[in-house]
């Protein structure tokens, strides 16, 4: 008797940062609008109206506002991101316990085994959700349905926004057979465009029709990994975060291939600046700081530090940065992907150091930042790396 295979649910929020300050400002709706610095900025989020016009992350804000001069700037609303998102997983979670919180957009949700290509009621709920989101957020979301969390994610994102593909079991391989190579995650436009130039290769049935010795010599030793996402085939599990209590992380894909050295250090502060109120929040501290970075073939190098002792401060963990991003990101490669995890978690308690005072002192004025940029709508506390400009790589 063969096992009934799990059904596997990929949500991605649409555009998610300016729907969240579209939910502010529902005014805006259907303007060309994006989320971005107007001095020295970068786009992090575009409206699908902006995209239309040739906006797209990261692009520099000045540039943005030349290909577009209408575009209308929103800054970002500092904790507004992450309340939204909390309260998009919470409403997933009453769907099934089995979510996964792949980033503050994007996550998985596993409903078991069934019958994935007849089960209305299943579709039904699904469906459900996407408009409870929208409801109580004002959030659009895109769902893909498939048996595995690589398909349910190509899926998700073939019909945004609001989109919802369902790719019925044994179908994986037919599902991807007509679409462009590019769509397969880790191939970006650079290797898009090689491929088809040097190979032939367009679709992903082109690369389906290629022998093991052809796929190596083109793709190297991920030349298995490669064939593997062609057919369709993913056996990760969704993970749901049970031990989420012992890490923090967050990671950022980018719109396009990033080899900045300063643009890059930036987004890993940034990280940082998202993470360490959380930490605060829960009454934790932290001791270890990793850094993973992604190169466009999916390629991963990682490298952490531990400081002597744990804290929930950011100022820590900044001078921990650049030596981090330098030994990690060994091969100077534009990178696809940056990732931040903080691990070593223990319990906020009264601090026995030498400098115990110096640091509740940061700590007090950190808890009053904090709650200076929950209040109001633009960031009422800027760090001093979300104002300099970019140095260059020294």
């Amino acid at each position: 008797m063969l096992r009934p295979l799990p059904t596997i649910v990929h949500l991605d929020a649409d555009a998610f940062f300016v729907s969240c300050e579209l939910a502010l400002r529902p005014d805006l709706r259907g303007t060309k609008c994006a989320v971005g610095g107007r001095e020295r900025g970068i786009i992090s989020s575009a409206s699908y109206e902006a995209r239309a016009c040739g906006v797209y992350t990261p692009m520099p804000s000045q540039r943005a506002l030349q290909v577009c001069p209408d575009l209308v700037l929103l800054p970002h609303t500092a904790g507004l991101y992450g309340r939204v998102s909390g309260r998009m997983f919470d409403l997933c979670e009453t769907l099934t316990p089995l979510v996964q919180r792949n980033s503050i957009d994007e996550g998985y949700l596993d409903l078991g085994p069934g019958g994935l290509a007849t089960d209305a009621e299943l579709t039904a709920r699904v469906r459900g959700l996407q408009a409870r989101i929208w409801d109580e957020l004002q959030v659009p979301v895109s769902f893909g349905l498939a048996t595995n969390k690589l398909v349910a994610q190509i899926a998700s994102k073939l019909r945004k926004p609001r989109g919802f593909v369902v790719v019925p079991p044994g179908t994986e391989a037919a599902f991807l057979a007509p679409l462009a190579v590019g769509k397969l995650p880790g191939i970006g436009a650079k290797t898009e465009a090689a491929l088809a130039g040097a190979h032939g290769i367009r679709l992903v049935r082109d690369l389906l029709a290629r022998t093991e010795s052809e796929l190596e010599v083109i793709f190297g030793r991920g030349w298995r990994e490669i064939r593997a996402m062609a057919r369709g085939e993913d056996e990760r599990p969704v993970e749901t975060g049970d031990d989420d209590a012992k890490s923090y992380s967050q990671q950022e894909t980018f719109g396009r291939d990033l080899g900045e050295f300063a643009e890059i250090e930036r987004v890993v502060k940034g990280m940082i600046d998202e993470l360490l109120p959380k930490i605060r929040a829960d009454r934790k501290r932290v001791r270890t700081m990793t850094l993973k970075v992604r190169y466009p073939d999916f390629s991963q190098e990682t490298h952490g530090r531990s400081l002597a002792a744990a804290t929930d401060l950011e100022t820590a963990f900044y001078p921990l940065v650049e030596p981090l991003l330098r030994a990690a990101w060994k091969q100077r490669r534009p990178l696809r992907l940056v990732s931040v995890r903080f691990s070593t978690v223990e319990e906020s308690a009264g601090q026995l150091e030498m400098f115990a005072e110096s640091d509740e002192k940061r700590r007090r004025l950190a808890g009053v930042i904090d709650r200076l940029n929950q209040t109001g709508r633009n960031l009422a506390v800027r760090h001093g790396h979300q104002l300099a400009k970019p140095r260059e790589d020294p």
